[in-house]
């Protein structure tokens, strides 16, 4: 790398993440998810863990080569039957508590020329197999986080017009930039402001209750019902042992569980979502009685349709987000083709599972009783973006009536 302090702000990217991150307490087990390409991180973050107490840390590698060989020769039958010890290493994962840390830097459009339908077969079969983690993840059993690295590849992408090189640390810079990460500055501080701002936002909404969300835009016309005592969630989350910990670096949302049985209307998507290696173009959906009726998209729609598909649940939602168009991220001006990062400059929602969070004592509930609340179930959970400059939310009240929350896609 090129970019003056790397080392330095590598090693406080590292920090933030093990500190307010995931909250890295004396004898934690810790299992990061990266490329290979990322060793330097993963080695920044180590080190930060064990300095902090942790009692393992372990790494669970990636490489993009080895993923697009296998889903391009494998046999079927090994595609939608995965070992045996793969639920059972997610059970162990699940049952002791382990931190999760996800590196996202791979190429969004890495898997785009295999076949879908071989796409399908193994995320189906991974989703089945991981059951336990996924749970355990969306419950807030577990602290967990995704954050960004540029990857070579993904980087290119980002920056077409650049040479590799360049490309890299001009996506390193963002990231470093979006994270609150300067060479002379106190990451935890800025982001401890960051979160409380965050907070206000999440608590004004759940002061008003909506009964519903009106979206508005040129492109979109979209009623979502919130679910029977939703609850607004900022950028941080508490665990089952009272522990906070931010699930997402970067954040600028404030999200919470929609009714999957009332949401009406057409969506259109304002960015590329990249899903099992393909990115997905100008996606439209048409919601009735709370599912999909009706799905396009200019590109990636094979994938999409097979996405929908995956159960009952993958036909509606399980999160409405709310981003203001001027967030750092949106104001960049740069397309990331990365949802973590496209979807903290952007409304979005999510197809699919809803977090038990987003209720009011939903982490003790059962999923009969959530469901009772409009929440959704599903193995999947994917995030899109609808949000834009020209976006307007309304809250719908239980006596009707519309009270403004974002108007040109900012607070209202």
């Amino acid at each position: 790398m090129t970019i003056e302090n790397f080392d330095l702000l590598l090693t406080k990217y590292a920090q933030l993440v093990a500190s307010l991150g995931v909250n890295v307490r004396k004898g934690q087990s810790i299992l990061i998810y990266a490329e290979i390409e990322q060793a330097p991180l993963v080695h920044a973050i180590t080190d930060a863990a064990y300095e902090r107490g942790a009692a393992k840390v372990d790494v669970d590698w990636s490489d993009l080569h080895t993923k697009r060989a296998y889903l391009e020769n494998a046999p079927e039958e090994m595609l939608s039957n995965l070992p045996t010890w793969v639920p059972v290493r997610s059970q162990n994962i699940a049952d002791a508590n382990t931190t999760r840390i996800s590196i996202m830097s791979a190429d969004p459009d890495g898997f785009s020329h295999i076949d879908s339908n071989r796409i399908t077969l193994s995320e189906r079969a991974f989703q089945n197999a991981n059951k336990a983690v996924r749970e355990a993840t969306m419950n807030n059993d577990i602290d967990w986080i995704v954050i960004g690295a540029a990857g070579r590849e993904w980087s290119q992408k980002v920056f077409p017009d650049l040479e590799a090189n360049d490309a890299q640390d001009a996506l390193w810079e963002q990231i470093f930039k979006i994270s609150r990460i300067s060479a002379d500055n106190n990451p935890e501080a800025d982001w401890t402001a960051h979160v409380e701002k965050l907070k206000e936002k999440s608590a004004w909404l759940n002061n008003h209750n909506f009964k519903e969300l009106h979206f508005k835009s040129p492109i979109t016309d979209l009623t979502v019902g919130l679910a029977e005592n939703h609850f607004w969630e900022a950028a941080d989350s508490v665990d089952k042992s009272g522990h906070t910990f931010i699930a997402n670096m970067p954040t600028e949302e404030v999200f919470t569980s929609p009714d999957y049985r009332n949401i009406e209307g057409h969506v259109k998507s304002t960015k590329p979502l990249s899903y099992s290696g393909t990115l997905i173009k100008d996606i439209e959906l048409t919601f009735k009685n709370g599912h999909v009726v009706d799905a396009h998209a200019s590109t990636g729609e094979a994938v999409l349709k097979e996405l929908l598909a995956t159960d009952e649940g993958a036909t509606s939602l399980g999160e409405v987000s709310l981003v203001p168009d001027p967030s750092p991220i949106s104001q960049s001006g740069i397309t990331f083709f990365n949802t973590l990062f496209d979807e903290n400059a952007s409304d979005h929602l999510a197809l699919g599972a809803a977090y038990p969070s987003n209720i009011n004592g939903g982490t003790q509930m059962g999923l009969a009783e959530r469901q009772a609340h409009g929440q959704n179930d599903s193995l999947v959970h994917v995030d899109f973006m609808v949000g834009s400059a020209d976006m307007d939310v309304d809250g719908i009240t239980f006596d009707g009536e519309s009270i403004p929350v974002f108007r040109n896609g900012d607070w209202a």
